[in-house]
């Protein structure tokens, strides 16, 4: 049984906008960003930043959801994605600048189960009998959910009748409802596992299983330019930046593999 549910916790219902503080009044480059790329996004945006004006407006939900609003006309000049299809169906519909999709991050998955030590055997983990809610991202909108279903079929579990599973409109969503308490255990993204440890201040070492990149397809999270600020010179920039040593090694701290430059 699947459930969908809405509104247990705010802040991951829906999409969540941040707006990266600037010292004086200066032009926003308005990003919208995969749920669980977001407070890294923040980072690199403060670091950018630092040496020249302006800010960031950061709006995050799941990469399904974001990329309709972009497909809508919502007003965003860089687009983060969770995954490669989207961004690439952006730049062939002629929403994104051509020539300015890359990979900036490879997503890492995670089972994580609170309060309970899962062991090394992550399909034991996740076929424990107690295990009875489970929480993933909705797989048709946000990638770390797809990923999540592949990993269960390469694992052999067949969810129908054994589990009821709680889903979220995003991984960042899918995240709160395992930390609430409003499902046993979940699917989410290494990067929340370690942000949360360090806001938390837990041990949660016990808890959490990376899942082998094998079990589930590539989570190549690509960016792009959108269409209506191929002339933001910050817009521009801030992609840039990306790609440079210094924002390689803050992606790589938030918890996620990258690219060959």
């Amino acid at each position: 049984m699947v459930r969908r549910i809405r509104g247990l916790v705010a802040l991951a219902c829906g999409l969540a906008t941040f707006a990266v503080p600037a010292s004086d009044p200066a032009p926003a480059v308005r990003v919208a960003v995969a749920a669980n790329f977001k407070q890294t996004c923040e980072d690199l945006c403060r670091a950018y930043f630092a040496s020249r004006p302006g800010r960031c407006v950061v709006t995050s939900g799941a990469s399904g959801l974001l990329a309709a609003k972009v497909a809508q006309g919502a007003p965003f000049d860089v687009f983060l994605s969770a995954d490669a299809a989207r961004a690439e169906k952006l730049e062939s519909d002629g929403r994104a600048a051509p020539g300015s999709r890359f990979t900036y991050a490879i997503g890492r998955l995670a089972f994580w189960r609170p309060g309970r030590p899962v062991g090394k055997d992550l399909r034991a983990a996740v076929a424990d009998p107690s295990v009875r809610t489970l929480a993933i991202a909705n797989p048709g909108a946000a990638p770390y959910g797809k990923a999540a279903l592949e990993t269960l079929r390469s694992l052999g579990i067949a969810t129908e009748g054994r589990y009821t599973m709680v889903q979220g409109e995003s991984v960042a969503q899918a995240f709160q409802f395992v930390a609430s308490g409003a499902a046993d255990a979940g699917f989410v993204a290494w990067s929340q596992v370690l942000e949360y440890r360090t806001a938390s201040g837990r041990s949660i070492e016990t808890e959490v299983l990376e899942v082998n990149r094998d079990l589930h397809q590539p989570i190549e999270q690509q960016a792009v330019l959108l269409a209506t600020a191929r002339d933001d010179a910050d817009a521009r920039g801030l992609l840039e930046f990306m790609r440079t040593p210094t924002a390689r090694r803050i992606i790589e701290a938030a918890g996620y593999a990258v690219p060959n430059p």
